[in-house]
């Protein structure tokens, strides 16, 4: 789910929230990215979705200036990114629940490991490939210090792209006191590095580990890079620290209503607001409503999953009719508007009129985007094909809905 929330400076971070898919959330977590870095790496991506699957949910986002968040980088510092994930971590707070986890990747680790005393709520904390020192990073500048010294700034390319670096944020490194705040970090803490790591040795993983007071743990990650760009590398470092922090952490309990459902049934579960919990045949969905009608817009709405169930089943049906015919379809898209409109021309229209009411239908209007050489013989077939889905075909038909109260055992779900 892409979110947005302001930072102290009210300028909007862009962020996106990975949650579990095939149970309820039982914790939350904050990921802080490598320096210069974005939300989407491939292992940022990786390590949180490896989260989820521990039923922990991810909130990764980009710091100021960077990926798609606003603001201008070259005002930002050490200082301003361990602020930003303390205005990430109240958002989760006021949105969700707060977060008993930080995670931080390169300079990640280090902003998390000073964030951590901020927040109350943090029990563990987990750093990969981070220095020892915030002023690590400034290595990468050291053919520039002059020109930013004499100038106030300079033009540094890093990873291919340009970043303007001021004096300011080298002044903010120097000012960063790494190793009080990591004796007196009073979390557990989880120390993760690759032995041949080239941008950050090693030697940084054992002045943190010997700087934390315990509990405190170490895991190599032999053969791996400073980015983690093997997929394998990711998903290892995102598995244990799931497992570490189950040790640490509170996890919600397995809500009983999950454990209850059977097999080929949905069942949606609400407990407060209108934000809700739906479980379908083991996937887990979230639906809810606007803001301006007393949600939170943290999911679909109901009606935004129905007109979903009509798009998905018109593009599976199409998909399988062409490739059954082996006709070249290249892909589908489909679009579903769902409308209350008034019947027109209709005998029932006519009833309800002349008994002073007025009766309304509803519409869906689907549109279907064919890509692939098709010709117009093909196209004009599977329109009709479109028709003939399951799900078109079950709202369109005469429907009967039971409705039964289960015995009330008097316990909450």
């Amino acid at each position: 789910m892409n979110l947005t929330f302001p930072n102290a400076q009210g300028v909007q971070l862009a962020a996106r929230l990975e949650q579990p898919l095939a149970q309820p959330t039982r914790a939350y977590a904050l990921f802080a990215h490598c320096f210069t870095c974005s939300k989407n790496l491939n292992a940022a991506v990786n390590i949180s979705r490896a989260l989820t699957q521990a039923g922990i949910a991810v909130l990764r986002f980009d710091f100021t200036g960077l990926g798609e968040s606003k603001g201008d980088f070259a005002d930002t510092n050490f200082s301003s990114n361990v602020d930003d994930l303390v205005a990430a971590a109240q958002f989760l707070s006021e949105n969700y629940e707060p977060p008993q986890l930080l995670v931080g990747h390169s300079l990640g680790g280090a902003a998390v490991l000073h964030t951590a005393a901020q927040l109350d709520s943090v029990k563990a904390v987990a750093t990969v490939a981070a220095p020892a020192n915030p002023l690590h990073v400034r290595q990468l500048f050291t053919d520039h210090e002059n020109e930013i010294e004499a100038q106030g700034s300079a033009e540094v390319r890093l990873a291919g792209r340009t970043f303007t670096i001021k004096q300011q944020f080298l002044n903010d490194l120097e000012a960063s006191s790494m190793k009080n705040v990591i004796g007196n970090l009073q979390r557990a803490l989880l120390v993760m590095h690759a032995p041949t790591d080239n941008t950050v040795g090693v030697n940084n993983a054992a002045e943190i580990f010997t700087a934390a007071k315990h509990p405190k743990s170490f895991v190599s990650l032999d053969n791996a890079d400073h980015l983690l760009t093997r997929d394998e590398d990711s998903h290892y470092v995102g598995q244990t620290i799931a497992a570490w922090a189950s040790r640490y952490i509170k996890m919600s309990p397995q809500p009983a209503w999950v454990n209850d459902i059977r097999d080929n049934r949905v069942a949606a579960h609400t407990a407060a607001g209108l934000r809700t919990d739906v479980m379908a045949n083991g996937h887990m969905l979230v639906a809810d409503e606007p803001k301006s009608v007393g949600g939170t817009d943290t999911g679909p709405t109901p009606y935004d999953l129905l007109a979903g169930a009509l798009a998905t089943c018109t593009a599976m049906t199409l998909r399988m009719y062409a490739d059954r015919k082996k006709w070249p379809l290249e892909d589908v898209t489909v679009a579903v508007d769902h409308d209350k409109v008034h019947a027109e021309d209709s005998a029932e229209d006519s009833e309800s009129s002349e008994s002073g009411g007025s009766r309304k239908l509803d519409q869906f209007t689907r549109t279907i985007h064919l890509v692939g050489d098709l010709d117009g013989e093909q196209r004009a077939r599977l329109q009709e094909i479109a028709n003939r889905c399951p799900v078109h075909r079950t709202l369109e038909s005469d429907i009967r809905i039971l409705t039964e109260l289960a015995e009330d055992t008097g316990v909450s779900t």
